[in-house]
């Protein structure tokens, strides 16, 4: 809940922005920030009724902003929840010396009481659809038993297996949840489903236990329960036991694991199944935010192997991977490679080519969409043929870089389009009400900016000949749409100080006099300045820090 409360929320008003100071500010930073934008504010420096309203209503925001940044514990809660979290009732019971960690652990505290009256409104459903194909007419065919049989021409390419399940999970209290869960399987024209209901119930902070039965036409009954637990801090563990029943008897099996944290991000597993299948495991994952690398090896009945796999992450807007993986077993050789990638907001599509002895070659595309997985195993052949494993590399890219250029991106493009306008909409007073404000205080300015432009020109200081802040059109491509910007060439000129100029990484429509004049799209900031007689031109992103002057910024006039 809270999570989603500072994720979901946007807050307009960026204190941070407001004053121009860092979110790592100190206190006399903040005090001397405030002090200025006083004194440029403050109503009674204003005899016009006019120009003093305007400034009551200014001064008044920068004083709330001030108040909160420089109280800790409200500064803390801004930090984690903006101005939505300072809103919520029932702060004032907390203790002023809690640190950020232990005001979002009270600020979780609160919402539990509205959280328990949602949790009846909520489910959290999952589901996998499974769709095999068997392509191996494509590369290997049997053209000597079918000579004479009419359309022997074509390759068949068949479904030979489905399946499906799907659960849901349905909390019934603030400890207890009740899952139900089925799938259905066929294969070859045979199959037949199941069906598992399981209540898990919350024990304590350190573990939970759960409760299952299930029924179907293939197994027959079924009894098991599972237990979770953390032995410490870096350690936990589960176990599941299970009874199956059939004709052929009660068939028991029993599985443990037990994990421990290696270091920050490396975790050890040993896991031991008895039963039908029994089994030791043991393998070691670590997980960085660039890669996930993963060493298992099994000694068991009736399988035996050792497998080494790597993913490389890419911080990318669209969370490329690209993974690779060996497994050598009883049951042969399989090597895998393949890449995955954001194709919009809920859409993950991947792709992996397996080629393996003696499974020979296969192809298997997998969707993920919110909760719900689509996996498309394609088998194209029983043998090594290079021919298919060419084809199931190169095939996919094709496709994919042919389906992104001609419909996910005009697609998301359009989505995109939408978005903005529906949130221009939506946010069209607030946008109003903002540049009421910024052209306020740009009025307020006027006085102040005389005096530092006249300061400044006494010691061939820092003026600000043009600033333009919004949406730039730079690329020739992008020639038919129009430029959004403001001039805000007067508040700049209003924060130079000895010569100086020096904004935060903080995003500049918070700053006086500006706003936003392009909602939701891509800003920047330009500015023309002259230094020591000498003309200087800087463009800026909207959250990047910017210092001037600098000599990187003169314009060569030779």
């Amino acid at each position: 809940m809270a999570a989603a409360l500072g994720e979901e929320e946007v807050d307009n008003d960026d204190y941070y922005s407001l004053l121009n100071v860092r979110r790592e500010a100190t206190q006399e930073e903040l005090k001397s920030a405030y002090r200025r934008l006083c004194m440029l504010y403050h109503p009674d420096k204003h005899r016009d009724p006019e120009l003093k309203s305007k400034a009551e209503q200014l001064f008044n925001l920068v004083h709330q902003a001030y108040e909160v940044l420089n109280d800790p514990q409200s500064r803390a809660i801004y930090d984690v929840y903006g101005k939505k979290g300072l809103e919520m009732e029932g702060w004032e019971v907390v203790e002023r010396k809690k640190t950020p960690a232990e005001i979002r652990e009270e600020f979780e505290r609160l919402q539990q009481e509205r959280e328990e009256k949602r949790l009846q409104q909520r489910t959290n459903p999952k589901g996998i659809i499974s769709v095999g194909i068997d392509a191996t007419d494509l590369f290997d065919r049997y053209d000597e038993d079918y000579e004479d049989v009419p359309g022997n021409g074509i390759p068949q390419i068949e479904i030979n297996k489905m399946h499906i399940s799907q659960s849901i999970e349905a909390p019934l209290t603030a400890t207890d949840t009740a899952i139900l869960s089925g799938s259905l399987s066929t294969q070859n024209g045979n199959g037949g489903g199941t069906i598992n209901f399981a209540l898990r119930r919350v024990t304590s902070a350190k573990g939970w236990g759960e409760f299952e039965f299930g029924a179907g036409d293939l197994h027959g009954p079924l009894l098991g329960m599972k237990f979770f637990r953390n032995l410490t801090p870096q350690c936990f563990a589960t176990a599941q036991c299970a009874m199956q029943f059939s004709s052929r008897g009660i068939r028991p099996g029993l599985t443990t694991v037990v994990a421990r944290h290696l270091d920050k991000n490396t975790m050890g597993y040993i896991q031991w199944r008895w039963g039908i299948q029994s089994a030791m495991n043991t393998s070691i994952v670590r997980d960085t935010k660039s890669s996930h690398f993963t060493m298992a090896l099994q000694l068991g009945i009736p399988q035996s192997f050792m497998m080494v796999s790597y993913q490389r992450k890419f911080q990318d807007d669209n969370q490329t991977k690209l993974k690779g993986s060996v497994k050598v077993g009883f049951f042969g050789t399989v090597v895998e490679y393949g890449a995955e990638r954001k194709i919009s907001r809920h859409s993950i599509l991947g792709a992996t080519v397996s080629v393996g002895v003696p499974q020979g070659v296969s192809l298997k595309i997998k969707l993920n969409r919110a909760s719900q997985t689509y996996f498309f195993p394609v088998h194209l052949t029983d043998q090594l043929l290079p021919s298919a494993v060419f084809y199931a590399t190169i095939g996919p890219l094709v496709v994919y870089f042919a389906i992104n250029r001609l419909i996910i991106k005009p697609y998301l493009r359009a989505q995109k389009e939408k978005e903005l306008e529906k949130q221009r909409e939506d946010l069209a007073g607030d946008i109003a009400t903002k540049r009421q404000e910024a052209e306020a205080a740009v009025l307020l300015m006027q006085e102040s900016v005389k005096r530092i432009i006249e300061a400044e020109e006494s010691r061939m200081g820092l003026i600000i000949v043009n600033a333009w802040y919004g949406k730039f059109v730079t690329d020739n491509s992008k020639k038919h749409e129009r430029a959004k910007v403001i001039d805000v060439t007067v508040p700049l000129q209003c924060l130079v100080k000895d010569s100086k100029l020096i904004l935060t990484e903080a995003a500049k429509s918070g700053l006086p006099g500006f706003y936003d004049p392009c909602v939701g799209e891509e800003k920047s900031l330009k500015v023309l300045y002259q230094f020591r007689g000498v003309l200087h031109q800087v463009m800026s992103g909207d959250t990047e820090p910017l210092r001037i002057p600098k000599q990187s910024h003169r314009i060569d006039t030779d």
